[in-house]
């Protein structure tokens, strides 16, 4: 039963899309903005044209980056705030990872001014205050995240261990609501809160 129970366990972790592993190993990495820099805390892993909920489900002018090199910025707004994504798959695959939330770890002061009055684990809980707190906007589309003269990811220090990540729905998406591709550092405060789509 336990080796069933195994084999079962390891089908899955092979059927995994890689996106999943790109987005996990972007937890605790930290990521450098203009002038103000985030430990990763929180990211959504989206699949390209085999996941409904990302914009590369259709290869648009919109999503024609997340088709081009890894490593690159994906920047859109939507309402009043920008969200900050990093094209992870090899060209042509269309998978990203949105950095949902971040711990400041450098530059607190511009982040407050950027943000207001609030906690620190407040500045860059969220997608949209974690680019205003780093002063990302879509003037940083395309931005090549492996140089580091302009936002950029530093190398990972260390490796986070597996029981620190937990893993979940992502937040406010309509269409494949319920994959479990969310994922974050246990314990952080900077987490974002799970908020389901009205229409999931």
């Amino acid at each position: 039963m336990a080796t069933e129970t195994n084999r079962n366990q390891s089908s899955q972790v092979d059927q995994d899309p890689p996106v999943l592993a790109s987005a996990r190993a972007l937890l605790g990495r930290v990521f450098v903005g203009h002038g103000v820099s985030a430990l990763i805390t929180e990211v959504e892993a989206y699949n390209g044209p085999d996941d409904p909920a990302s914009h590369a489900f259709k290869r648009t002018a919109r999503s024609e980056i997340m088709y081009g090199p890894p490593n690159r910025l994906y920047v859109y707004q939507i309402h009043t705030h920008h969200c900050a994504n990093i094209v992870t798959s090899p060209e042509g695959r269309g998978s990203a990872v949105l950095i949902r939330a971040g711990a400041i770890v450098d530059g607190l002061a511009l982040a407050h001014d950027r943000r207001g009055d609030v906690a620190d684990h407040l500045l860059a809980r969220g997608p949209g205050n974690l680019t205003r707190a780093l002063g990302i906007t879509k003037a940083d589309l395309h931005t090549d995240l492996l140089d580091a003269k302009g936002v950029h990811l530093l190398p990972a220090s260390e490796t986070i261990a597996a029981e620190r990540i937990r893993s979940g729905p992502r937040v406010g998406v309509r269409l494949a609501a319920d994959r479990p591709w969310r994922f974050w550092l246990d314990g952080e405060p900077s987490v974002s809160a799970y908020r389901r789509h009205p229409k999931a």
